[in-house]
């Protein structure tokens, strides 16, 4: 180190942590703010009628019906979440290499979007065929 490097440096014992003092100086200084407006709400979708089952990998989320997706969707918009990130659950026997179920307008992923969109125009929805 040069000797004009040295005597510039402070030779601190301690860092000074004067911006982390008190949270309202933290809250003013910080480089990032979340809000409610950033979040995605990831779901997971599935054939039949009033059912919510656990995802063995992921505990504490849930694969819905159509039926009982509406209501969780309904709920999270009007908690403020402006999205949601669909994941279906496509029978094996759906899918093959060109990815066919995609363009299946009867498809699940198509029907939960059109509901969806029925009764929330506003939200915005992320979607993943899933093949």
């Amino acid at each position: 180190m040069s000797s004009k490097s040295q005597k510039n440096s402070l030779n601190l014992v301690q860092r000074p942590r004067r911006l982390r003092r008190t949270d309202a100086l933290r809250r003013m200084v910080t480089e990032t703010h979340l809000t409610v407006n950033d979040l995605i709400y990831p779901l997971f979708i599935m054939e039949g009628e009033n059912q919510k089952v656990e995802v063995s990998s992921m505990p504490g989320s849930y694969r819905y019906t159509l039926d009982l997706l509406l209501k969780e969707v309904n709920e999270a918009w009007e908690l403020g979440i402006p999205a949601i990130a669909l994941f279906p659950l496509v029978a094996e026997e759906k899918k093959d290499n060109a990815g066919t179920e995609s363009y299946n307008p009867d498809g699940l992923i198509q029907r939960t979007v059109r509901a969806i969109k029925q009764a929330i125009p506003d939200i915005m929805i992320i979607t993943d065929i899933a093949l």
